[in-house]
């Protein structure tokens, strides 16, 4: 086995073994958490693994080659270890996830036997089940351009190179009303024209719910007030004073990155692509048949 710890090879070559297993999860927002179901706390490579209930595995599933390996994580849900309205939230989604088989009797003997990260997330009678994807899942995501007449690119992104902070394409406040954590009115925020926030984003800054966030549905102003309504409620407990930054919204067309963004340089659909009306076309006696434009 690859890097297989030469201490821990003698150690169950023995035949009498005190082994257990070890998990460390880092989420995206650099949170950690470390749990073995040995029934003592242990530490080695840097982290302090609580004998805790917040995480047991089931057998790898693991292969060689470049198939991909993958098992199942079972867990408590409780305040001291994983909590269920953060994984309501979506914080653990995509959580970076290591495994070790190590000798408690003697923590320098351990062994890294799987790195990958959380899958889909299912809760049940105070528990929940995470899908392990280890490293090759990577190789499954399509990859490449699509073909198509909108946009393919994400306003902002490295395709795209939009600065979102530039004036007037974001606007940080507070709540004034909010209704369901899904619709926020203010009654003084009329700088930007109707529907400049739709398709965009609801970001929390501060508060319990900081770096949640949610797609705007609809931004429409009615009676005075600016109304932007959110697709789905924030997980996460909001209220007014709460500060959250909005961020315009792009529908994909030409004409918005061009017109609304100034950005047509970078623009990553194929608006001249004929549609399919076009290409199934035939000969006709009645119209020009030149081969020339179009337009």
């Amino acid at each position: 086995m690859v890097d297989f710890n030469d201490g821990l090879a003698t150690h169950l070559g023995g035949g009498l073994t005190t082994v257990c297993h070890a998990w460390a999860i880092t989420r995206k927002d650099g949170a950690v958490f470390a749990f073995t179901d040995h029934d003592l706390p242990l530490s080695f490579a840097g982290y302090d693994f609580r004998a805790d209930t917040g995480l047991s595995a089931m057998a790898l599933a693991q292969s060689t080659g470049l198939s991909v390996d993958n098992t199942e994580a079972l867990g408590a849900l409780s305040d001291a270890s994983l909590r269920e309205d953060e994984i309501e939230q979506g914080r653990f989604d995509g959580a970076e996830v290591r495994g070790w088989l190590v000798n408690w009797a003697d923590t320098e003997q351990h062994w890294l036997n799987f790195r990958g990260t959380l899958g889909e997330l299912t809760r049940a009678g105070g528990g929940f089940r995470a899908e392990l994807r280890g490293l090759t899942e990577g190789l499954n995501r399509p990859l490449g351009r699509v073909y198509q007449k909108p946009c393919s690119a994400v306003l902002g992104d490295s395709k795209c190179r939009f600065d979102l902070d530039q004036e007037s394409y974001s606007q940080e406040l507070a709540i004034q009303t909010v209704e369901g954590a899904r619709r926020f009115i203010w009654e003084d925020f009329l700088s930007y024209d109707t529907d400049w926030f739709t398709r965009g984003r609801l970001e929390i800054v501060d508060g319990p719910a900081q770096g949640l966030w949610g797609t705007i549905k609809s931004d429409r102003i009615e009676d005075g007030a600016r109304i932007v309504e959110l697709w789905e409620p924030i997980r996460g407990l909001i209220s007014e004073g709460t500060q959250v930054r909005l961020v315009a919204g792009c529908d994909k067309l030409v004409d918005t990155c061009r017109l609304k963004f100034n950005n047509f340089d970078n623009f990553q659909g194929f608006p001249d692509l004929p549609s399919e009306d076009w290409v199934i076309a035939v000969p006709s006696s009645s119209k020009t048949n030149s081969g020339g434009s179009l337009r």
